[in-house]
């Protein structure tokens, strides 16, 4: 057994707070300077598309260290990996905190990025190594539900319950607690794994690239969080200035919309499982189009209301979109897989940066022009994907 224990419920209890701690730690250290950018672009003297940076040099690090971390788990233990990634992105965090340099601040942020897949991606091979398949579904549950946890709690930690203008503190916070969880991954996990080759011929990263529909739902990880990314950065500053002029403090409490995701995405295999996925991706993707536009109307009561739909039409497209690929792949999933995440992060950056050139030149208008611009990609490709689907659907996987 991976987590000995005296009993097997305790045991997989155990596991599964063991699994949402580690990973909500790692998660809220991505976006922890998201609700306080408007803060860093004063204190630093910088203009808002720089201090996004802070937010998307992370997400780039991920984008580029998720398929070396995926080949190093398949070939070595999981424990050591964690343990050394887990330890050099606390320090990085440490290092935010201490640094009055801006490029410093944001190459730190970067290096946190590399050394997130190594928790992550690690965790999720070490899991499906060592559990058998009812216990891999509970721990796997906690996952997902600890990347929505850990996403919000980086966001209210520097944005409300540490003071805005004292953001350093929320580094240190942020790093202690996931050098705490890494500390405590170090003794539930084994220090020997047996790692087993595959007998089996699986496609590479390149044949993969190379099947249509595989780009297809590609597109749609890169196009829809690159939109997802655009909105949640650069709305703190559209709601810090005229005609709402709120406080940090009640930006980041919007912020509690994103609780969407923890309801939305059994409902949302549901709805993949009843339609198809490909309909579930024009649903999400209108869902979250009109209700970006909602944003236009200067009510707060509307912002308020367009957050919650756009977090449902996004967790809606992200979850058809990862069923339809594990649908897709019969081997190479753990590739296939890879890839999404990769072209995840690296349409996030690319969201979070071509945004930031709309917001610049036209405001908030030009980033919900660019927004609704981008979730034409999941659409069509919801419409093809349905299409493809037609003749006949077989179980759809959906997560």
């Amino acid at each position: 057994m991976a987590v000995s224990t005296p009993g097997r419920d305790e045991g997989a209890t155990s596991l599964q707070a063991r699994v949402f701690l580690l990973v909500a730690a790692t998660f809220s250290t991505i976006y922890l300077t998201q609700p306080v950018l408007p803060v860093l672009r004063e204190e630093f003297g910088i203009d808002a598309a720089k201090a996004s940076l802070t937010v998307s040099a992370v997400i780039f690090g991920i984008a580029l260290a998720t398929l070396p971390f995926g080949r190093l788990a398949d070939r070595f233990p999981a424990r050591p990996i964690i343990l050394s990634g887990g330890t050099l992105a606390s320090l990085c965090g440490f290092l935010c905190a201490a640094t009055t340099s801006f490029p410093l601040l944001v190459a730190a942020r970067f290096l946190q990025g590399v050394f997130v897949p190594s928790l992550t991606t690690c965790l999720v091979v070490y899991l499906v190594r060592r559990l058998p398949p009812d216990r891999l579904n509970v721990a796997m549950g906690a996952y997902v539900s600890a990347t929505v946890a850990g996403g919000l709690g980086g966001r209210l930690l520097a944005g409300f319950i540490h003071p805005p203008l004292h953001w350093r503190y929320a580094f240190v916070t942020a790093s202690a607690l996931l050098l705490l969880a890494t500390i405590d991954a170090g003794r539930w996990l084994p220090r020997e794994e047996k790692i087993l080759d595959s007998g089996g011929k699986e496609a590479g990263f390149t044949a993969l690239l190379s099947r249509h529909d595989l780009l297809r739902i590609f597109s749609v990880a890169a196009a829809s969080f690159g939109a997802f990314s655009s909105v949640f950065n650069y709305l703190p500053f559209h709601l810090a200035g005229p005609p709402f002029l709120l406080s940090t403090h009640l930006i980041t409490m919007l912020y509690l919309s994103y609780l969407v995701g923890v309801a939305i995405g059994p409902l949302a295999g549901r709805l993949g499982n009843r339609f198809g996925n490909g309909i579930a991706m024009v649903i999400g993707g209108a869902l979250f189009g009109a209700s970006v536009l909602l944003t236009l109307i200067p009510l707060l009561a509307a912002v308020a209301a367009s957050l919650a739909g756009v977090c449902a039409g996004f967790f809606i497209v992200h979850t058809a979109a990862v069923g339809a690929l594990n649908r897709k792949l019969a081997t190479s999933r753990g590739r296939g897989n890879s890839l999404y995440v990769l072209f995840y992060y690296l349409g996030g950056t690319a969201g979070i940066t071509v945004s930031g050139l709309a917001y610049r030149r036209a405001g908030w208008r030009g980033v919900v022009a660019l927004v609704v611009a981008l979730l034409l990609i999941p659409v069509a490709a919801g419409i093809l994907e349905a299409r493809a689907d037609r003749p006949g659907r077989d179980g759809i996987e959906a997560r």
